[in-house]
């Protein structure tokens, strides 16, 4: 136990030193010296001031055609990410609804083994966290990396490659998982054989996107690209320690697991929402983020102060009280740069509440950074032991996760797939109103999950507490909450549907214009 404690505090102090040192170089290079030139860099010549949805009907959009040369060599590649991330994304939804569903309807499909709840749940897992979040994150990434930093994307063929390669190996992994094979840890259960694919795939879409920040045309790095490139070295140290095989056994796999688990999140899925949050909303609006160089003290405040936050999760458990301590402790430091980050595009949407309404994009982006506040907020209060007693191992934690997985990332990708669609495809969304329902369908559905779990989950844990509680009754007392968890998630999965529908739709439209031109 010692030993792991020690490897994973080493690696979780070589990450901050990491960003220690990637400070030092931000203050030597005059990347920290921000002030309005900084925050404007995103903008061409005459863009600032000028509304920008391409999915708003309401406006004439001439599809960014000064980008076009910057956005050309990297178009195939971050199509095809984007396609694969809504296919895993219909898929790993339908099987998150039979995962729900047979929380209270036990015995439905269950003559089949890959639809059993131990299976269907952790496909849904899988398939949603590696092959939509974070095939979609890198692909919107890909494309406004070399934007800004007006330059396009290097090797794209190379980049291509990589995509496959990731696309295969998240195809390969569910298939693993379905038919039995596993490595039996949660976030984790890709076979290490399978996450050798992945890791290759992960490598070679990184070499495109830092190769691309080298060569680029401007000086300053926005601070987008610092969470987009910051999230690129951190996740293949996270993923290859945590699928290395044979380091771990016992109470050190499950301290291992948590801390994997957890910064998949912080240090992965967060860099990618924020980033794409960071560049949507002020070129949507139109002006420069609120304050500049509060977004930078958001960026190294969750530099340095995120690796040690999954711990928490083991309170109560065989892991040395320090440890957990730790853990707690720095997730209550992490209000300092969710603060930041809240003070920067709340305020920035706040002043500009006419382009919210103006433009569902914007909608989509903003309604996810504010469930990023709330996420972060409700997460560094849950590792308070006296509030981690109640919510912990119910299903509070569920509604929590998907408060910072989905409500946060999912719907932020939502906004930037409706925002660069037609950029990269030059034509409109054939269906406008299908926006506005897929975006009500998310939200409504979303909400009712959410409160479903939390009201249910904290009941929940209450009555753990009570010794008097036998656990068939508290079992039987949160089954309307699971019910209404599965009406919020088909929500969800109808507002999926439409949306894979429209995005196969509006590229079906463009490939058959681009022929009839032709």
């Amino acid at each position: 136990m010692t030993s792991t404690l020690g490897i994973l505090l080493a690696l979780s102090f070589v990450v901050s030193l990491c960003a220690l040192g990637m400070l030092v170089w931000a203050i030597a290079n005059k990347q920290i010296s921000a002030g309005k030139k900084e925050a404007a860099s995103i903008f061409l010549a005459g863009e600032v001031g000028v509304f920008d949805d391409p999915a708003s009907a309401e406006v004439d959009h001439s599809f960014d055609a000064m980008r076009a040369g910057v956005d050309r060599p990297g178009k195939g590649v971050v199509l095809l990410l984007l396609s694969a991330s809504v296919s895993f994304l219909i898929v790993g939804s339908i099987f998150g609804v039979i995962a729900s569903l047979k929380l209270h309807m036990p015995d439905w499909l269950a003559s089949t083994a890959f639809t059993t709840f131990g299976r269907a749940r952790t496909i849904h897992l899988n398939l949603v966290a590696y092959g939509w979040l974070s095939a979609a994150g890198i692909g919107i990434a890909l494309w406004q990396i070399p934007r800004m930093f007006h330059t396009p994307l290097r090797r794209p063929a190379v980049a291509t490659v990589g995509a496959i390669v990731w696309a295969v190996g998240v195809t390969a992994g569910a298939i693993a998982i379905g038919s039995g094979w596993s490595d039996g840890l949660e976030w984790l259960e890709i076979p290490w054989q399978i996450d050798i694919v992945l890791a290759i795939g992960g490598a070679i879409l990184a070499w495109s996107a830092v190769e691309t920040a080298i060569h680029r045309e401007v000086k300053h790095i926005y601070v987008s690209g610092w969470y987009f490139l910051a999230g690129m070295v951190w996740f293949p140290i996270l993923f290859v320690v945590a699928n290395t095989p044979g380091i771990h056994t016992g109470v050190e796999q499950a301290t291992m697991n948590w801390w994997f688990a957890h910064n998949v999140l912080g240090l992965w899925l967060t860099p990618l929402g924020v980033g794409i949050a960071y560049y949507l909303i002020p070129k949507i609006i139109g002006k420069p983020v609120y304050s500049y160089s509060v977004s930078l003290l958001g960026f190294w405040g969750l530099a340095l102060f995120y690796s040690q936050v999954g711990i928490h999760h083991l309170i109560g458990g065989p892991v040395p009280t320090w440890v957990v301590t730790l853990s707690v402790v720095h997730s209550v430091m992490m209000f300092i740069p969710v603060i930041a980050v809240a003070i920067n595009q709340h305020v920035t949407v706040a002043e500009n509440m006419w382009a919210f309404k103006q433009s569902m994009a914007l909608r989509f982006v903003w309604t996810g950074a504010l469930m990023y506040t709330a996420a972060s907020f409700q997460g560094s209060l849950e590792a308070v032991r006296s509030i981690n007693s109640i919510t912990h191992f119910t299903h509070y934690t569920v509604g929590h996760a998907h408060l910072g997985a989905y409500g946060f990332v999912s719907i932020v990708l939502f906004g930037a797939f409706y925002y660069m669609m037609p950029h990269l495809t030059g034509h409109r969304w054939p269906w406008p109103k299908a926006i506005a329902a897929h975006y009500w369908l998310t939200v409504i559905g979303f909400a009712i999950y959410f409160i479903s779990l939390t009201i249910g989950g904290f009941r929940q844990g209450i009555e753990l507490l009570n010794p008097e509680s036998s656990f068939a009754d508290i079992t039987r007392h949160v089954m309307p909450y699971l019910e209404a968890r599965s009406l919020g998630g088909s929500l969800m999965t109808l507002g999926h549907i439409l949306f894979g529908v429209h995005f196969f739709a509006l590229l079906s439209h463009a490939t058959q214009r681009k022929g009839a031109v032709a």
